[in-house]
């Protein structure tokens, strides 16, 4: 008789069948693949990160331990009181590429307050850690999600705190009892879900190392293919972790090569808005607010849920409109075609993770969202909320009848320049170069890792208010002051519409750019907001990676004149207008110009072509 198999999620497997050899060959080399795009860590780097977890576990304690003795409490509580470190993220997954932060969650009982973690923690870090290992620590308490951002002998670490409503935190404590959660505030639950998502994510996939081999060439792709990032509306780390954890409890005996072929065809494929669901949801005498599109409306309207397996149940996708959907499915159509031929040896490995073509081939006409700030503080804050906020713009543009596509790339564009008055800042905030600063090269904001930036970020309009502080002086007309920018791009592609179709934006432009200033987060002696239209063979070179060329402007075609047969007389409609010249304008093809009168695209049709001024500014890349 044979044994039952066990159901893994919330419908049967698709197939048990064991890993033939040529899958095995298959899966040994898209880990040879991994290895060569430098996916994996070394040995002597995955003991050190190791060894600093068992070190913030002791200071855990002794921060704990701290806060019980100058609160006066008895030597019994101060002895058992405790405290421990959870990791969550791609750490906890075991998915990380070298260089990747730690998040890390400092659990402690309820004695211990969010304010003492801030007030304390650096003291004791600085104390007990050797000397110099701490290159850099900078507390966010303001934030959505209030961190302390550490650079350890090389290490990224994000520390979070939360305390739990006990009188003491053994270090045996299962993250996964959902009592734990009763008598939390929304930040405490929120910090205590990450740990509970990873956790119990890892408990629902069959074989932990296929899923871990599949979720790394799943992200590797994703982030090469620039549909990476919750905030501007594609899917983050865990939401495709989940993906891949789906995918293998569909096929439970597949190698990681096979159920990362099968992923694309599975997830592109997939009835949505149906939702990705792990388990069957759970109910929790906390009562707390789950995921339900049949009590919540706003949960109607989730285009792509991603359901995250711990309770309270959310929508780890709530961000994805119906642009970064379609872009999604069709990056997934894309991959699967080459997985597919990946399989008859047609393709390699290599080919699945080939770079975007976002600048380079994909768009003619893009909106440059460009937020400055006269200190490197004030614009952490500032471009980090205007971060949080531009998917709004672009839902806004996808209601606008003349456009396809409104495709925001998932990273923006940090620059520092020198301005020496407003009228080379407002050049800056228009797109030109020539006063960039040579001397400090463009980061995208995924590299700098600003704690202050991802915090604000993350929190958008539910962030603190974060104070922009004195900083650096403005621009006084005299000396060059630094003034920093961030821009965003969005990727325009026109629907084909009847030439008498105009496309006009400034509206959509206007209206958001004054609800972002409207907000507590500007301050309109510091911080800066410019929307302008940019072509793409206009675009500043260094948004192009090594290799990659700039579009360059097409060359019009000398004007032909139509000679008259013998004979012929040249024919006027009503208005005096030669017709068969009017007829050889219409077959044009259309020119788009574009204005950014008053700093907002606008295009509009005079005759069969799109004319309108614009501002010439000189520009200039190092």
């Amino acid at each position: 008789m044979a044994v039952p198999q066990r159901q893994w999620g919330t419908t049967p497997s698709i197939s048990w069948t064991l890993p033939t050899e040529k899958e095995i060959s298959q899966n040994e080399e898209l880990i040879g693949e991994l290895k060569r795009q430098g996916q994996y860590e070394a040995p002597n780097e995955i003991e050190k990160k190791q060894a600093l977890l068992v070190q913030l576990q002791k200071i855990a304690v002794e921060f704990v331990k701290h806060v019980c003795r100058k609160k006066n409490l008895p030597q019994s509580i101060v002895d058992s009181a405790g405290g421990k470190i959870f990791t969550y993220g791609s750490y906890c997954l075991g998915a990380y590429a070298p260089g990747s932060d730690i998040d890390t969650l400092v659990v402690a009982p309820r004695h211990v307050s969010r304010e003492d973690f801030f007030e304390l923690m650096p003291s004791i870090l600085e104390r007990m850690l050797p000397v110099g290992a701490i290159e850099e620590m900078k507390p966010v308490p303001e934030a959505y999600v209030p961190i302390i951002k550490l650079m350890i002998s090389g290490t990224d670490i994000d520390l979070n705190f939360t305390r739990l409503a006990v009188s003491s935190v053994p270090f045996s404590l299962d993250v996964k009892d959902t009592n734990l959660l009763r008598g939390l505030d929304d930040r405490e639950l929120r910090a205590l879900n990450g740990p509970r998502v990873a956790d119990e994510l890892l408990q629902l996939v069959p074989q932990k190392k296929t899923f871990r081999t599949a979720l790394r060439a799943i992200k590797l792709w994703a982030q090469r293919r620039a549909v990476y990032g919750n905030i501007v509306g594609f899917p983050g780390g865990v939401a495709w972790g989940m993906l891949v954890a789906r995918v293998c409890q569909l096929y439970p005996q597949a190698t990681g090569s096979v159920i990362v072929m099968k992923f694309f065809r599975i997830i592109g494929r997939w009835n949505w808005p149906q939702p990705i669901l792990l388990k069957e949801s759970e109910d929790h005498p906390i009562q707390a607010r789950v995921w339900n599109p049949r009590l919540y409306p706003t949960d109607k309207y989730h285009l792509m849920p991603i359901i995250t397996p711990a309770y309270p149940a959310m929508c780890a996708t709530h961000n994805i409109g119906p642009t970064t959907k379609k872009i999604i499915i069709q990056e997934l159509e894309r991959a699967g075609d080459i997985t597919d031929k990946i399989s008859f040896g047609k393709l390699q490995w290599r080919d699945l993770f080939t770079k975007h073509t976002y600048f380079t081939h994909n768009y003619r006409y893009y909106l440059s969202v460009t937020s400055g700030s006269i200190s490197k503080e004030a614009q952490a804050s500032w471009s980090g909320f205007v971060e949080s906020r531009v998917r709004l713009l672009v839902q806004s543009l996808e209601g606008q009848g003349s456009i396809a596509v409104a495709r925001l790339f998932n990273k923006g564009f940090a620059r520092e320049h020198k301005c020496k008055d407003e009228d080379e800042v407002d050049a800056v905030l228009h797109g030109d170069m020539q006063y960039q600063a040579t001397n400090v090269k463009t980061e995208t904001t995924d590299n700098i890792k600003d704690p202050l930036h991802n915090a604000v970020a993350q929190g958008g309009a539910d962030a603190a208010v974060v104070t922009n502080g004195n900083g650096e002086a403005a621009p006084n007309g005299h000396e060059p002051q630094p003034f920093y920018t961030t821009t965003y791009y969005i990727g325009i592609e026109l629907a084909q519409e009847d030439s008498a179709k105009k496309l006009d934006v400034s509206e959509q432009s206007r209206d958001w750019k004054d609800n972002q200033c409207r907000t507590a987060n500007y301050e309109e002696d510091r911080n800066f907001l410019h929307i302008s239209a940019t072509r793409s063979y206009d675009l500043p070179l260094d948004v192009f990676a090594p290799g990659e060329e700039r579009p360059t402007k097409a060359k019009k075609k000398a004007a032909v004149k139509r000679p008259l047969i013998h004979g012929q007389k040249r024919s006027r409609d009503a208005s005096g207008t030669e017709v068969w010249r009017a007829a050889a304008v219409a077959k044009r093809p259309r020119t788009l110009r574009w204005s950014p009168a008053w700093g907002y695209p606008l295009m509009k049709p005079i005759g069969h072509t799109f004319h309108c001024e614009r501002r010439e500014t000189t520009s200039s890349s190092r």
